[in-house]
């Protein structure tokens, strides 16, 4: 991504697009080099894809913006929270006969492809709104930006059960809502966050958004005291 910020810039291009090593996710940058979020994407595709289907259902990831939903639902669509992970994705999307999904980490699913992710059809469903609305892609993704998210944070730890547990126990008297769709969720007056364990390392990933970049922080310096243990590379 950062060869990418790199040429957007010295060739001035509208967007630059990133596949991964085996072609099935994209991420975007804007016209000014700056970094897309994925789960912008998602709102933005959203547009497009209810435009086709007005009503209909799509799922995004439970690490995705607020401003995910609140867009699907003011585009008139219904927006459906599902866990992280292909497999869960495109099952949910079968049961829910969802019109397309979105993940965090790059991958976009359409139903129209048999449900399965397509980052080629991301692409092309960006540059169709892009060309459609006549409008740079920054000032098309400005209006996303009402939260304060953190990204992906990564924290060795011994046990993540029992640190989810602690957590849980610590932070439950504040929450609004509660729940284990895909690790702990938890809802409170200015934040959320989540927070999910590796299946292959002792290793618990947050993700955290706040009202304001007062909340965000305030919460994250709590939530990280909370889960100790060190922080890891990686994410997604």
């Amino acid at each position: 991504m950062r060869d990418l910020v790199a040429k957007v810039k010295e060739v001035g291009a509208d967007l630059g697009v990133a596949f991964d090593g085996d072609g099935d996710r994209s991420m975007y940058v804007d016209e000014q080099g700056n970094l897309v979020p994925a789960d912008f994407v998602t709102a933005l595709l959203a547009g497009e894809m209810l435009a086709m289907e007005p009503g209909g259902t799509i799922l995004y990831d439970l690490r995705s913006s607020k401003v995910v939903k609140e867009e699907i639902e003011r585009l008139g669509g219904v927006a459906k929270m599902c866990r992280v992970g292909h497999s869960f994705i495109k099952a949910m999307m079968r049961e829910d006969k969802a019109i397309f999904a979105g993940e965090l980490s790059g991958h976009f699913y359409f139903r129209d492809l048999h449900y399965t992710d397509n980052a080629e059809m991301a692409m092309l469903s960006v540059l169709n709104v892009l060309s459609k609305s006549g409008k740079k892609l920054s000032e098309l993704i400005a209006p996303y930006h009402k939260y304060f998210a953190t990204g992906e944070i990564n924290f060795v730890v011994d046990d993540t059960a029992a640190v989810l547990d602690k957590v849980e126990r610590q932070f439950a008297p504040m929450a609004k809502d509660i729940f284990h769709l895909d690790g702990l969720s938890m809802y409170f007056d200015s934040y959320w966050f989540n927070i999910r364990a590796s299946n292959t390392e002792p290793v618990l990933r947050l993700n955290l958004e706040g009202d304001t970049a007062e909340a965000r922080d305030a919460a994250k310096a709590e939530v990280e005291k909370a889960i100790g243990g060190t922080l890891a590379d990686g994410g997604h």
